[in-house]
């Protein structure tokens, strides 16, 4: 069995820290060492880990994936207009895995765990598996 997170995104594009909901999840399982699996069951969507300090850093990620990727490209054929989000999907990945060790997520000093949004605004699921 698996546990959700439902979240609703506000812009197009955009990455939310998950971090904390991640974190409750781990906290209410059994589990106090393992493996978190967080996996976006999205094809205009992923889930990655990056810098939580500097906000910053999210709008670089968000900004160079829009200068590669551009949303409005003549040379997409997909027929719903958001190839650009299928693109950046695929490459960021569908999703992570935390080593969890008595109970606490073990990320490194500047990490967390973010949702990346590439057709929102939507309602958005994220599922987690322990292991």
């Amino acid at each position: 069995m698996f546990s959700k997170i439902e979240l609703s995104t506000h812009q197009n594009a955009e990455l939310v820290d998950i971090t904390s909901q991640v974190q409750k999840k781990v906290s209410q399982s059994e589990i106090s060492d393992g493996i978190c699996v967080v996996f976006v069951p999205h094809t205009t969507a992923g889930v990655t880990i990056n810098e939580n300090a500097d906000p910053d850093v999210v709008q670089d990620i968000l900004m160079m994936l829009d200068k590669k990727i551009p949303t409005n490209d003549p040379g997409y054929r997909h027929s719903e207009g958001n190839s650009a989000a299928h693109i950046k999907a695929s490459l960021i990945g569908s999703s992570v895995s935390v080593i969890v060790e008595n109970g606490k997520l073990q990320l490194g000093t500047w990490q967390g765990i973010y949702f990346c949004e590439f057709d929102g605004p939507r309602k958005r699921e994220i599922w987690i598996k322990f292991l």
